[in-house]
Formats: structure tokens, C-alpha cells, sequence
């Protein structure tokens, strides 16, 4: 496993990390609760050393069981990041309500259930959507940090122009945004903001919700209570490009002995900018295959080849 530092921090990331919104069960069909913790020792063991976590995975159900799996290794070279400002309304959707109050409140819980006195990484999950000023939210956020209850600061899903906003109030360490070969838009505006001022990146879903892993050969079904049945790339024309390009990953990670994930999450972390790229997994052998990305890193005609296929299938259709 290679790692990578986290620019103005002495943070030092594994280039895969390990997301833990699946094991939060909401949204992805529920949750093995023996399988998320051996996921979470699997990451250990793989090398895997940051976790990425937030108060609406499985409200809160992710944190519980990565306070579980970790116990106080945490505090032994692991770094845990989490989220702030993402609610559910009354109306049962969920809403970016980022004001002084709500972030008080959503940390105070969060460092309950994690079961610490604060967090190395600290992250916006989304702009707010009800019109708190940037003022308040960032400023707040800066005195929580003065206070000793996170060490650093980044945002998520943020745009360039925001992001420059966002940084006359405050310092912020990254941006943690969607990147895959399937989802590429972040390319031009986010990572080059983030290349031009030295803030680190965090690229999230790489795998496209499982789409790359080679898992999918067929168009797949889902139950009510996963997300993926109402996302249409797993449907029609979208979900065919995708399999296309998983298929030719597949045919060149057999050469190098590595499954698709591999590929595909490797190729995100080799993109210009990038710090480290977030993958999801819900069982041991994800993470190891996920893990595996992190020994090809430096493998410099792979990602040549790589990079040409990823270009001839461009990303998803419309």
C-alpha cells in the first residue's frame, strides 16, 4: 500500500481508503454486522490507515460499528474522518442545514457515538441548502477546530468558485468529490482548483456504486430499500457503457493479476491532484480487491494503457 501526505496537514493517507457508507446499511439494502467489522480489520490488515465516515450512514449506525471494529487502534496511526451538516427533514429527505447550531449539535453526537474527543478530518458533506451564509457556517467551524474538536477542515461536493470563497474565511485542508472513469466533471473544476492551490482531494466513488467491479454482467435488481434500483446507470444504455468499460478493465487486470476494482480505483488515484480516493466495501473480500489498487500505483505503462481505454469509452452517456 502506498501512501500519500495530506497537503497542510501531517496527515498521511493510504492511497484507498475506506468508505463506510455501506456498512450504514441505509440505502444499500442493510447490513451484516459481522461482515462490516471484518471489513473494517480487513482494511487494517490490507494497509488501509483513514476511514471515512458520517453522521447519515446508516444514521449513525456506520460510526457505531467503526467504533467497534477500531476500538482504540484509532488512536495508533489511524486516521478517522467524518462529516458534518447533512440532516433528515421532516419531509424524510435529507437537507444540508449548515448552521452554528446544527454543527454544534451534529459533531457533539458524532464524537459520542465514535467515542473520542475529536477527529483528525473534519469535512462539509454538502453546501447548504438553506441560505446560512458562508460567514456563519465557516466561522463557526473555525472556532469548533480553536476548541480542539477537530484538527483539520475540509468540505465536500464543493465548487471551484465556492471553494476560493471558502478559503478567505478559513484554511481548509481538501475536497472530497465524486471521480471515476464513469463520473469525470469534478476533472475541470473542483481537482484543478485543488491542483492550482495545493489542497488535497479525496475522490469518492470510484467504483460508480459497484458498477466497475465487474459484479454486474447483467442488468441488476435491486430491493426498495437500495438506492441503486432508482440510479439510472445501473439501467438501458448507461448501464451497457459500463459494462463495456468494466469488461475491458477486467481483460487488463488479468495481465497484471489484479480484479477491475483494482483498475478502476487505481486509475482515479493516478489522476493529477489526487491525494487519495475513498472505496466503499461491505466485506473483507472487497476491501482486499479494492486494496489491491494500491499495489499498481507505480506501475506507469499500465495506467497508460489505462488511461487510453478510459478515453475511448469517455464517461457515462446522458
Amino acid at each position: 500500500m502506498k501512501h500519500r501526505p495530506l497537503p497542510g496537514t501531517d496527515l498521511s493517507l493510504s492511497v484507498v481508503g475506506f468508505g463506510a457508507w455501506a456498512i450504514g446499511g441505509r440505502h444499500w439494502g442493510g447490513t451484516d454486522t459481522a461482515d462490516a467489522i471484518a471489513a473494517v480489520h480487513a482494511a487494517i490488515e490490507a494497509g488501509i490507515t483513514w476511514f471515512d465516515t458520517a453522521p447519515i450512514y446508516g444514521d449513525g449506525q456506520s460510526d457505531v460499528l467503526l467504533r467497534q471494529a477500531l476500538g482504540d487502534i484509532h488512536r495508533e496511526g489511524l486516521t478517522v474522518a467524518t462529516k458534518v451538516g447533512v440532516v433528515y427533514g421532516d419531509d424524510g429527505h435529507v437537507h444540508s442545514q449548515l448552521t452554528a447550531a446544527t454543527l454544534r449539535e451534529d459533531l457533539g453526537h458524532t464524537l459520542d457515538r465514535l467515542g473520542t474527543d475529536h477527529v483528525d478530518l473534519l469535512q462539509v458533506h454538502w453546501p447548504c441548502e438553506h441560505d446560512t451564509p458562508l460567514e456563519e457556517t465557516f466561522g463557526t467551524l473555525a472556532d469548533l477546530r480553536a476548541e480542539g474538536l477537530f484538527r483539520h477542515l475540509g468540505v465536500c461536493n464543493y465548487r471551484a468558485d465556492a471553494l476560493a470563497q471558502i478559503r478567505a474565511i478559513t484554511p481548509i485542508v481538501s475536497l472530497q468529490a465524486g471521480l471515476s472513469m464513469l463520473r469525470r466533471e469534478v476533472e475541470h473544476d473542483g481537482l484543478a482548483w485543488c491542483r492550482e492551490t495545493g489542497v488535497g482531494f479525496l475522490a469518492y466513488e470510484p467504483l460508480g456504486r459497484g458498477l466497475l467491479t465487474g459484479k454486474y454482467t447483467h442488468v441488476p435488481t435491486f430491493g426498495d430499500d437500495d438506492m441503486r434500483r432508482f440510479d439510472d446507470r445501473f439501467k438501458g444504455h448507461r448501464f451497457e457503457h459500463a459494462r463495456r468499460l468494466t469488461a475491458d478493465l477486467t481483460r487488463i487486470g488479468r495481465k497484471v493479476g489484479v480484479p477491475p476494482a483494482a483498475i478502476a480505483i487505481g486509475w482515479v488515484a493516478t489522476r493529477p491532484g489526487v491525494t487519495a480516493v475513498i472505496a466503499g466495501a461491505r466485506t473483507p473480500e472487497q476491501v482486499r480487491q479494492n486494496a489491491l489498487a494500491g499495489s499498481i500505483i507505480d506501475h506507469v505503462k499500465l495506467w497508460e494503457i489505462v488511461d487510453r481505454v478510459a478515453g475511448l469509452h469517455g464517461g457515462t452517456p446522458r
